[in-house]
């Protein structure tokens, strides 16, 4: 059955409520005047030139991209195992195992932010990589976990039980068997996880340091002091990457068999 024009209208509305920020940001990023103001006094890429020649935010960008494919890579080892038992595996705790580690979801990332840097503090890792690393890490394994487990549970059982009956070893089937058929999860659940740690804030906030600063602070700290639409030339840049990566899973593998749907 077609939707109707109220279900297409409303629809229209809402896609329209969604975009209407990032085209009034896109709008004034290419403003030629020296403020945030709409409409724009004319167009111009001199705010765009001028982020790249800002080599505060430029060094920012290159550790926000080096920490989150870090963390990415951190939270695939970490919780593609953890996903795989929750999936596959029978055993006591299955469940509070799950729980556990979808439990910093449930906290606000002000609350673990200020943890982290009691934590980290005292062992001399705060405004470290290390300390960086670990702090987002925790915040994105979860994302890895929850998508693998269900990338994890679409692979029938019955091929790793084939692969039994043949010789495999239950860690040989899973290595070669059920893992390379989840692996479009795992590239989705790579995905999200460097874009979950290259847009963190708060965390960030408290625990980078004078000579280690991710871009999100940055340009916090930037639109503390500064009303200029450079801002907007950096938040544009960031819904492009953003939409760059979600592009490339979409190339890559497609979302739906992502998530491991039929």
């Amino acid at each position: 059955m077609r939707p109707g024009w109220v279900l297409r209208l409303a629809a229209i509305c809402g896609y329209g409520l969604l975009l209407a920020p990032a085209v009034l940001v896109c709008a004034i990023s290419f403003s030629a005047g020296d403020f945030l103001n709409f409409p724009p006094p004319g167009l111009s890429f001199r705010w765009y030139a001028a982020l790249v020649s800002n080599a505060e935010l430029m060094a920012a960008l290159r550790n926000s991209a080096v920490l989150a494919a870090l963390v990415a890579v951190i939270a695939l080892l970490a919780g593609g195992p953890a996903a795989y038992a929750i999936a596959r595996l029978e055993f006591p705790g299955r469940s509070a195992m799950a729980a556990f580690l979808a439990a910093p979801l449930l906290l606000p990332t002000l609350v673990l932010g200020l943890a982290l840097l009691l934590a980290l503090q005292p062992v001399k890792l705060a405004a470290t990589w290390p300390g960086l690393v670990l702090a987002h890490a925790m915040v994105a394994i979860p994302f890895a976990v929850r998508i693998m487990t269900t990338a994890f549970g679409a692979v029938p059982q019955d091929l790793e039980e084939a692969a039994w009956t043949l010789g495999a070893t239950p860690f040989q089937a899973a290595l070669r068997v059920t893992l390379p058929l989840a692996a479009p999860g795992a590239i989705a659940a790579g995905a999200l996880c460097f874009l979950v740690s290259f847009d963190e804030t708060v965390i960030s906030l408290f625990l980078v340091g004078p000579r280690l600063s991710t871009l999100p602070v940055e340009m916090f700290r930037y639109a503390e002091n500064r009303t200029d639409p450079l801002v907007a030339a950096l938040a544009m840049t960031l819904i492009v990457v953003a939409l760059a990566v979600v592009l490339l899973v979409e190339r890559l593998v497609g979302f739906t068999r992502a998530v491991g749907r039929n």
